[in-house]
């Protein structure tokens, strides 16, 4: 009796370690199971996507920059190609005067040039001027007063060009000037300026200067 309830613990123990290692093989294999599915999951794969979004709107952001900068510098080109295409004035848009710049003895004078036109038009290079007749040359233009920009003028606005006569001095070839000729560049058409004053000027050909044609007077560039 004893023997048979012995053999029957020992048979019901042995049955339920086999029980318990079924279990536990049953429960390794779906843990396999588990850990050969992770790799397929896409949440590890998140933050490196969220990082290459973060790369990619900064290099977004930096191409725009870019952009913005080509856009900038193909506007400014846009604008001299807008008053490079915009016509050359000519002697019948423009109204030239000449009005002295300083007092006695009257060494410079300065010419405006006035659009008259209801149109814009380009003013380039220098006035070609001619005195006197017995000097044939124009009168050598000063490089330091040509401006970096093309001058553009709108209907009624003015340029100007300052122009020197002489030195001032008393032992000069001053010859007195009542009238003068003025050219324009590219333009053959001859502009008779009447020189300002009841009694005109006197102009050293061999002295006189003048400048490029510019929006307005400017100090250090237009001082000769």
């Amino acid at each position: 009796m004893n023997a048979s309830r012995h053999r029957s613990m020992l048979l019901a123990v042995t049955g339920t370690a086999l029980a318990l290692s079924l279990t536990a093989c049953q429960d390794g294999s779906g843990t396999k199971s588990s850990s050969a599915a992770a790799p397929s999951a896409p949440a590890a794969s998140s933050p490196a996507a969220t990082g290459t979004s973060d790369v990619t709107d900064a290099t977004g952001s930096e191409a725009s920059a870019g952009s913005t900068g080509a856009s900038t510098g193909s506007s400014g080109a846009t604008g001299k190609q807008a008053a490079a295409s915009t016509p050359v004035c000519t002697a019948a848009d423009v109204r030239v005067t000449a009005a002295r710049q300083d007092g006695p003895p009257y060494t410079r004078i300065v010419l405006t040039a006035k659009n008259t036109t209801r149109h814009s038009c380009r003013l380039t290079g220098f006035p070609h001027i001619q005195f006197v007749e017995s000097h044939k040359q124009d009168v050598a233009a000063v490089a330091k007063s040509k401006p970096a920009a093309p001058v553009v003028l709108t209907a009624g606005a003015p340029a100007y060009a300052l122009v020197k006569l002489s030195n001032g001095g008393t032992d000069e070839n001053n010859e007195p000037v009542s009238a003068f000729a003025v050219m324009l560049e590219d333009d053959s058409t001859v502009i008779t300026v009447t020189a300002p004053g009841g009694e005109g000027i006197a102009v050293d050909p061999a002295k006189a200067l003048t400048g490029y044609w510019t929006p307005e007077l400017r100090n250090g560039a237009d001082d000769f």
